[in-house]
Protein backbone atom coordinates (compact mmCIF):
# COMPACT_ATOMS: atom_id res chain seq x y z
CA UNK A 1 0.00 0.00 0.00
CA UNK A 2 1.38 3.42 -0.97
CA UNK A 3 1.08 6.50 1.18
CA UNK A 4 -0.54 9.25 -0.89
CA UNK A 5 1.98 11.86 0.33
CA UNK A 6 4.98 9.66 -0.48
CA UNK A 7 3.89 8.24 -3.82
CA UNK A 8 6.58 6.26 -5.61
CA UNK A 9 5.62 7.56 -9.07
CA UNK A 10 7.69 10.44 -10.42
CA UNK A 11 5.35 13.44 -10.40
CA UNK A 12 6.29 16.67 -12.05
CA UNK A 13 6.37 18.35 -8.66
CA UNK A 14 7.30 21.78 -9.96
CA UNK A 15 5.84 24.09 -12.59
CA UNK A 16 9.44 24.76 -13.65
CA UNK A 17 9.85 21.07 -14.59
CA UNK A 18 13.63 21.40 -14.24
CA UNK A 19 14.05 17.67 -13.77
CA UNK A 20 12.90 17.25 -17.40
CA UNK A 21 15.05 20.05 -18.86
CA UNK A 22 18.48 20.04 -20.48
CA UNK A 23 21.72 20.70 -18.64
CA UNK A 24 21.84 24.22 -20.12
CA UNK A 25 18.40 24.96 -18.64
CA UNK A 26 19.49 23.63 -15.28
CA UNK A 27 22.70 25.72 -15.30
CA UNK A 28 20.60 28.78 -16.15
CA UNK A 29 18.28 27.92 -13.27
CA UNK A 30 21.25 27.75 -10.88
CA UNK A 31 22.40 31.22 -12.00
CA UNK A 32 18.90 32.69 -11.62
CA UNK A 33 18.50 30.92 -8.26
CA UNK A 34 21.70 32.46 -6.91
CA UNK A 35 20.47 35.90 -8.04
CA UNK A 36 17.16 35.32 -6.25
CA UNK A 37 19.01 34.27 -3.11
CA UNK A 38 21.25 37.35 -3.32
CA UNK A 39 18.22 39.64 -3.65
CA UNK A 40 16.54 37.94 -0.68
CA UNK A 41 19.66 38.69 1.37
CA UNK A 42 19.14 42.43 0.97
CA UNK A 43 15.71 42.26 2.60
CA UNK A 44 16.74 42.28 6.24
CA UNK A 45 15.93 43.48 9.72
CA UNK A 46 19.21 44.05 11.56
CA UNK A 47 19.45 42.06 14.81
CA UNK A 48 22.35 40.89 16.95
CA UNK A 49 23.98 38.41 16.60
CA UNK A 50 21.96 37.17 13.55
CA UNK A 51 19.84 39.41 11.27
CA UNK A 52 16.34 38.50 10.05
CA UNK A 53 16.34 38.17 6.26
CA UNK A 54 14.21 36.64 3.52
CA UNK A 55 16.95 34.10 2.87
CA UNK A 56 15.10 31.15 4.40
CA UNK A 57 12.05 32.00 2.28
CA UNK A 58 14.26 31.91 -0.83
CA UNK A 59 16.11 28.76 0.28
CA UNK A 60 12.92 26.80 0.95
CA UNK A 61 11.25 28.03 -2.24
CA UNK A 62 14.26 27.06 -4.35
CA UNK A 63 14.28 23.63 -2.73
CA UNK A 64 10.56 23.20 -3.45
CA UNK A 65 10.83 24.36 -7.06
CA UNK A 66 14.19 22.86 -8.01
CA UNK A 67 14.11 19.55 -6.13
CA UNK A 68 16.60 18.36 -3.57
CA UNK A 69 19.64 17.89 -5.82
CA UNK A 70 19.49 21.01 -7.97
CA UNK A 71 18.19 23.05 -5.03
CA UNK A 72 21.17 22.09 -2.86
CA UNK A 73 23.60 22.75 -5.74
CA UNK A 74 22.07 26.20 -6.33
CA UNK A 75 22.24 27.16 -2.66
CA UNK A 76 25.82 25.86 -2.38
CA UNK A 77 26.79 27.90 -5.48
CA UNK A 78 25.36 31.03 -3.84
CA UNK A 79 27.36 30.33 -0.66
CA UNK A 80 30.54 29.91 -2.72
CA UNK A 81 29.82 33.28 -4.35
CA UNK A 82 29.57 34.82 -0.89
CA UNK A 83 32.71 33.10 0.35
CA UNK A 84 34.84 34.34 -2.56
CA UNK A 85 33.73 37.93 -2.08
CA UNK A 86 30.56 38.60 -4.05
CA UNK A 87 28.17 40.78 -1.96
CA UNK A 88 25.37 38.20 -1.87
CA UNK A 89 25.01 37.44 1.86
CA UNK A 90 22.81 39.29 4.38
CA UNK A 91 22.81 43.01 3.68
CA UNK A 92 25.36 42.64 0.88
CA UNK A 93 28.00 41.04 3.09
CA UNK A 94 30.71 38.78 1.69
CA UNK A 95 33.79 36.84 2.72
CA UNK A 96 34.83 33.69 4.52
CA UNK A 97 34.58 35.38 7.93
CA UNK A 98 30.78 35.05 7.83
CA UNK A 99 31.13 31.27 7.63
CA UNK A 100 33.05 31.06 10.89
CA UNK A 101 31.16 33.75 12.81
CA UNK A 102 27.74 33.68 14.50
CA UNK A 103 25.89 33.26 11.18
CA UNK A 104 28.05 30.34 10.03
CA UNK A 105 25.72 27.61 11.25
CA UNK A 106 22.74 29.11 9.46
CA UNK A 107 24.73 29.49 6.24
CA UNK A 108 25.90 25.86 6.33
CA UNK A 109 22.34 24.79 7.13
CA UNK A 110 20.90 26.42 4.00
CA UNK A 111 21.83 23.66 1.48
CA UNK A 112 20.51 21.04 3.94
CA UNK A 113 17.31 23.05 4.35
CA UNK A 114 16.82 23.37 0.59
CA UNK A 115 17.54 19.68 0.07
CA UNK A 116 15.05 18.68 2.79
CA UNK A 117 12.25 20.84 1.33
CA UNK A 118 13.11 19.67 -2.19
CA UNK A 119 13.05 16.01 -1.15
CA UNK A 120 9.63 16.50 0.44
CA UNK A 121 8.35 18.45 -2.60
CA UNK A 122 9.36 15.57 -4.87
CA UNK A 123 7.18 13.32 -2.72
CA UNK A 124 4.06 15.45 -2.96
CA UNK A 125 4.66 18.08 -0.28
CA UNK A 126 4.30 20.86 -2.87
CA UNK A 127 1.76 23.29 -4.33
CA UNK A 128 -0.58 20.42 -5.16
CA UNK A 129 -1.10 19.93 -1.40
CA UNK A 130 -0.83 23.30 0.27
CA UNK A 131 -0.95 22.00 3.86
CA UNK A 132 1.92 19.62 3.14
CA UNK A 133 3.78 22.41 1.33
CA UNK A 134 3.44 24.58 4.44
CA UNK A 135 4.65 21.67 6.61
CA UNK A 136 7.67 21.15 4.32
CA UNK A 137 8.57 24.84 4.49
CA UNK A 138 8.13 24.82 8.26
CA UNK A 139 10.36 21.75 8.65
CA UNK A 140 12.98 23.46 6.49
CA UNK A 141 12.87 26.61 8.60
CA UNK A 142 13.06 24.54 11.78
CA UNK A 143 16.06 22.55 10.50
CA UNK A 144 17.85 25.80 9.68
CA UNK A 145 17.11 27.27 13.11
CA UNK A 146 18.19 24.13 14.97
CA UNK A 147 21.47 23.79 13.07
CA UNK A 148 22.21 27.51 13.23
CA UNK A 149 21.43 27.67 16.94
CA UNK A 150 23.62 24.63 17.63
CA UNK A 151 26.56 26.41 15.95
CA UNK A 152 25.80 29.61 17.84
CA UNK A 153 25.62 27.69 21.14
CA UNK A 154 29.26 26.65 20.72
CA UNK A 155 30.18 30.34 20.45
CA UNK A 156 27.98 32.01 23.09
CA UNK A 157 26.43 29.19 25.14
CA UNK A 158 23.17 27.27 24.79
CA UNK A 159 20.89 29.60 26.73
CA UNK A 160 22.09 32.71 24.91
CA UNK A 161 21.93 30.93 21.55
CA UNK A 162 18.30 29.92 22.11
CA UNK A 163 17.41 33.40 23.35
CA UNK A 164 19.07 35.28 20.48
CA UNK A 165 19.40 32.70 17.70
CA UNK A 166 16.19 30.67 17.88
CA UNK A 167 13.25 32.29 19.69
CA UNK A 168 13.25 35.62 17.78
CA UNK A 169 12.98 33.73 14.47
CA UNK A 170 9.99 31.48 15.23
CA UNK A 171 7.27 33.92 14.11
CA UNK A 172 9.27 34.84 11.01
CA UNK A 173 9.69 31.16 10.18
CA UNK A 174 5.94 30.61 10.42
CA UNK A 175 5.20 33.63 8.23
CA UNK A 176 7.83 32.73 5.64
CA UNK A 177 6.56 29.14 5.55
CA UNK A 178 3.02 30.37 4.92
CA UNK A 179 4.27 32.75 2.21
CA UNK A 180 6.27 29.95 0.59
CA UNK A 181 3.30 27.58 0.57
CA UNK A 182 1.04 30.32 -0.83
CA UNK A 183 3.60 31.04 -3.56
CA UNK A 184 3.71 27.37 -4.54
CA UNK A 185 -0.07 27.16 -4.54
CA UNK A 186 -0.32 30.26 -6.78
CA UNK A 187 1.99 28.77 -9.41
CA UNK A 188 0.58 26.48 -12.13
CA UNK A 189 0.40 22.86 -10.98
CA UNK A 190 2.46 20.07 -12.57
CA UNK A 191 0.70 16.87 -13.55
CA UNK A 192 1.85 13.46 -12.43
CA UNK A 193 3.59 11.34 -15.04
CA UNK A 194 2.36 7.81 -15.50
CA UNK A 195 4.31 5.29 -13.45
CA UNK A 196 6.80 3.10 -15.33
CA UNK A 197 5.62 -0.49 -15.77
Amino acid sequence: MTDIAFTSSKPSFSPLRLQDRSLAWQVGAVVLGTLFLALSSYIEVPMVPVPVTMQTFAVTLIGALYGWRLGAVTIAAWLVEGAVGFPVLAGGAAGVAHFVGPTGGYLFAFPITGALVGWLAERGWNGNRVVLAFAAMLLGNLACLVLGTAWLAVMIGTEQAITFGFLPFIVGGLLKSALGAATLMALPRGKAKPANP
